[in-house]
């Protein structure tokens, strides 16, 4: 009997994990070429420590989109900002979104 349930939890945990890896899709890719960054003139800082987190465009309903740059708190001492970017893939663009490195 416990090697039963033992059998029936373990398959219902690998069907779980086949059911959440399966749901999340590989970033859609773009056929039209994402337009140059704008460019920022970022004021100063409004606090000490705050890190500039650049603007990107983004791709929605068909059209591009300017997300501008924004002030932000580094999550902690050391970190850096490695800002998103789009690269080519198959054919189209795909974004790599940004994220904070500790160095």
């Amino acid at each position: 009997m416990k090697r039963k349930v033992a059998m029936m939890s373990l398959l219902i945990m690998v069907g779980g994990m086949v059911a959440l890896l399966s749901g999340c899709p590989p970033p859609p890719t773009v056929k039209v070429r994402p337009p140059e960054p704008q460019i920022e003139v970022p004021g100063p800082p409004p606090f000490l420590g705050a890190h500039w987190i650049p603007g990107y465009w983004q791709h929605r309903g068909g059209d591009w989109i300017w997300v501008p740059g924004h002030w932000a708190r580094p999550p902690r001492h050391g970190a850096v900002w490695v800002p998103g970017h789009w690269s080519p893939k198959g054919g189209g663009w795909a974004w790599a979104p940004g994220h904070w490195e500790y160095r």
